[in-house]
């Protein structure tokens, strides 16, 4: 069983938000897809899940002053897969600035379901759990 595969894809997902490219963070979703975050309204579902979260991240950011958001996974904590289906579980570090400083959100959790397509890994849905953050 090769689980690398997975993993890859939610590195995928993470590089493209941390890039800001919107089209690539949708282009390895799902569709329908689904996430639930510690950001109101707090759950977006749907064909265009991806693009709707990133877009109220963008003006959640705004209205806090907040941006240059970016994502580091740990080594994760659950990695299955069984036959098209998988289950990631990684610790998460997101740093970002608010009004020009710098805040380290430590102690997060991503879990990301996927699913296989004929093109590869998507990912179906994602939870962030918000960790604690330090300025």
């Amino acid at each position: 069983m090769n689980t690398g595969t997975s993993l890859a894809a939610v590195q995928q997902y993470i590089d493209a938000f941390n890039r800001g490219d919107a089209n690539a963070m949708a282009a390895s979703f799902d569709k329908p897809g689904q996430i639930l975050d510690g950001m109101a309204p707090h759950v977006w579902q749907g064909p265009t899940a991806a693009l709707d979260w990133y877009k109220d991240v963008l003006i959640e950011g705004e209205a806090h002053g907040a941006s240059g958001y970016f994502v580091t996974l740990g080594d994760p904590l659950h990695n299955n897969i069984t036959n098209d289906s998988a289950y990631v579980v990684v610790p998460a570090t997101m740093s970002f600035e608010v009004k020009g400083t710098k805040v380290l959100q430590t102690g997060a959790i991503f879990t990301v379901a996927l699913r296989k397509k004929e093109n590869g890994w998507l990912v179906s849905a994602w939870a962030w759990a918000k960790g604690s953050n330090k300025s």
